[in-house]
């Protein structure tokens, strides 16, 4: 049985096998967790993320999907980039968000990872509603079958810390 932990805090901080990257489809860095990411796990990520978007995915990551790389700097053995959906108030997209959790977790089951960090993936400059990207976060972790020991939510504020722990009650 996964063990879902939550911490308030910086994802790149995190001593855990997989940090997963909320990314934008390039790859190649942007702003949020996503520039974090990039700019304290160093040179490293990017340059692996360049190798994937030459070989694999010259067209850049798809939404929903997953991708690993190094984690360069970072207290992590790898960086799982996943591409969420923007928010469409008028379009259900949700299956988008929680493909980007199920993928992530398959992805860290082939690396061997055993504990996964997550940011609120989408509910940054994205625009996901926190309470919905909370629920879908952890409905989607809680149903996914995973060789992972702990899913780990890091959220980077207090109120989006009592969202997602609304969401474990």
């Amino acid at each position: 049985m996964t063990m879902i932990t939550l911490v308030r805090g910086d994802i790149t901080e995190q001593h855990v096998d997989a940090v997963v990257n909320a990314a934008n489809s390039s790859l190649l860095g942007g702003g949020g967790v996503d520039g974090a990411i990039h700019r304290k796990g160093g040179p490293e990520i990017l340059s692996a993320c360049r190798d994937l978007r030459a070989s694999h995915y010259g067209k850049g990551l798809p939404t929903g999907k997953a991708v690993a790389t190094t984690a360069g700097n970072l207290p992590a053995r790898w960086v799982i980039h996943t591409v969420g959906p923007r928010f469409l108030p008028d379009e259900d997209r949700s299956d988008l968000l929680a493909s980007c959790y199920r993928e992530s977790l398959k992805v860290a089951d082939e690396l061997g990872a055993r504990t996964v960090a997550f940011p609120a993936v989408s509910a940054g400059i994205y625009g996901w509603p926190m309470e919905d990207a909370a629920r879908i976060a952890v409905e989607t972790v809680r149903g996914t079958e995973t060789r992972a020991e702990e899913v780990r939510f890091v959220l980077f504020d207090e109120r989006a810390y009592e969202v997602f722990a609304d969401q474990l009650r």
